[in-house]
Parts: C-alpha cells; structure tokens; sequence
C-alpha cells in the first residue's frame, strides 16, 4: 500500500448536498458513523487525509457535528482500532453508556468505537485524528482515556502529529509509519504514567529505564534480564519487580523491541537486499520459521508482506 495525501472540501458541492458527502467521507475513512449537523445546508467542511495502510491521519476542520456509533453500527460493522483525538479549535463531547467527557484544546483523548458512543463536536471546530491499529496498543483500555498535551511528554505527543500534519507532503510510507510508531510508543508511556499509583512511582521510574536500556542494546544478541539488571547496577528481581507492574516481563519486552526493530528493517530500503531469514536471525530468532510466527502474531502479517508493501510504496 502506497502512501497517499487526499484533500477533500465540501465548498465543492453543492449545499443541500455537502452534509451528505461529509459523511460519506467520514464512512469510508473511519468506520460506520450516524453523522448529523443542526443546519445541513449551512456546512462546511474540509478534512486532509493521510494514509499508509498501517495508519491513517485525518486532519479536519468542519461546522457544528455530532457523530453516532449505535449499537446496530457497532455489530454491523465492528471495528477494534483506536484513535487519538486532539482538537485544536472547538471542544468535543465524549459520551459512552458508562461515562462522558469534554476534550479541549490542550488535551487529547484516545478512545475506541467498539463501543456505542456519541461525539458532539460544537460550533465551528478544527481536530486531528489518528488511527491506530488496536494491534500497537496494549490496552485494553476505556472507552476513551483523557490526557494533557499541554506539558511533558503530552506535550511532545501534541507536537510530532502538529509536524506530520504539516509535512505530509514529504514524506514516504516508511516514513510515515515509523513516525505514527513512535508517536503510539510515547502515547502508551504517557497513559502508563499517569496511572500509576504515587505508592510504585519508583518501580515506574525503573521501568523507563530499563525500557531505554533495551531499546539501547537490542541488538545485542545476549540481552536477557540478566544481562539488563547487570549493566544497570541493579538486581534482577528489581528489573522483574518492575516490568510485571506494567504487565510484561524481561523476555517480553527484549523481543517486542526485537520485533520491532525487524519491522523497522524489512521497511528500510536500506535493507532490501537483505534477506529476511538474516534480519530475523541479526534480531535474536533462532530460525525463520520461529522468526515468521513470531512476527506474524505480533503484526498480523508476515515478514514477506511487510517487505513487499515498503518496496511497492518505494517504486511507486
């Protein structure tokens, strides 16, 4: 799947018809939604799409609109991803059958459609909406989970979809991906970190560390919690201690990143004419076939696919 940038405007139709377009458009986008407005002939819109096959950012700037996932659209229709909601202008109610919440300039909130929920975005808005592949994202989480974009590491979250927004036009499908990856990482960490309770801030202050010792070293073939603990200074029950907080352990962690790194090399052109029993074997796999469904697990597809859809988008 290639990398593409669509631009759509309903000032291009005509009035009685823009309403009906938009949410067409947002159909086919995202998943099957109800979308209304209180004046239709009045409406305008104009959303940005960008789109890899593995991701999908949409840039959006639109009237007053309220968007439906009704129980009979969740069944006909399920879908798993999430998504990451930033507004930008205007604020967004979030409503489930359990709970609701108003997302503001300065917070995002990531949030699944598995679930019937009602989004009210009112008067004129402008908002970001990245898609993640349910996949990328540990969860399971609620329905939506708010944070603030306005500091830290909220604030850097905000920052890299401001830039990928804005350099669409540049970028490849590799690119693209392996921005969107990152961006889902630092998400997960910042959502991580504000649940923590104040009683194990320490056990999540390690946490981060051993995780960017990992991804450090990864490439080291003799990484295990060990050898972790060891280049820490700390023992490994601490290392053990402090990964099961966050629902994994030194194994699964050293070869998520390992699978990770695999991915991020069948994706590189750098790297096409190596072949992919070498890369599964340069990322700690005893064999392809280990390699294969390892990978296939974790990303839904196999390496071969993965491959072929970067050097289909390269040659493109």
């Amino acid at each position: 799947m290639r990398y593409s940038v669509t631009a759509t405007a309903t000032d291009d139709y005509a009035p009685h018809e823009r309403i009906e377009m938009w949410g067409e458009r947002t159909n086919a986008y995202q998943s099957a939604l109800d979308v209304r407005c209180p004046s239709p002939e009045d409406f305008h819109g104009r959303m940005i799409r960008q789109y890899s096959g593995e991701y999908q950012l949409v840039s959006y700037w639109s009237s007053e609109t309220q968007y439906l996932r009704t129980p009979d659209l969740v069944r006909r229709e399920p879908d798993e991803d999430y998504r990451l909601l930033i507004p930008m202008d205007g604020e967004t109610g979030l409503v489930t059958d359990r709970s609701e919440a108003t997302v503001r300039p300065g917070t995002g909130a990531l949030l699944t459609i598995a679930r019937p929920c009602r989004l009210t975005q009112t008067g004129p808005h402008r908002a970001a909406l990245l898609t993640i592949p349910a996949r990328e994202v540990p969860g399971p989480y609620p329905a939506y989970y708010t944070f603030d974009l306005s500091k830290g590491l909220g604030r850097i979250v905000g920052a890299m979809i401001g830039v990928l927004r804005d350099e669409r036009d540049e970028l490849t499908a590799v690119q693209f991906d392996a921005a969107c990856d990152r961006i889902t990482e630092l998400l997960c960490l910042l959502i991580k970190g504000a649940e923590q309770p104040s009683a194990s801030g320490r056990l999540a202050e390690v946490e981060a560390d051993i995780r960017r010792y990992v991804h450090r070293n990864i490439a080291d073939p003799d990484l295990n919690g060990a050898s972790v603990a060891h280049g820490l200074g700390w023992s490994l029950r601490q290392v053990q201690l402090a990964l099961q907080q966050a629902g994994t352990t030194p194994r699964e962690l050293i070869r998520e990143e390992r699978l990770r790194l695999a991915r991020d090399r069948l994706r590189d052109p750098r790297h096409r004419h190596v072949p992919i029993t070498d890369v599964g074997h340069a990322t700690g796999f005893p064999s392809a076939s280990a390699f294969s469904a390892a990978y296939r697990r974790r990303f839904g597809e196999t390496p071969r696919d993965t491959r072929r859809r970067a050097l289909e988008t390269d040659t493109a």
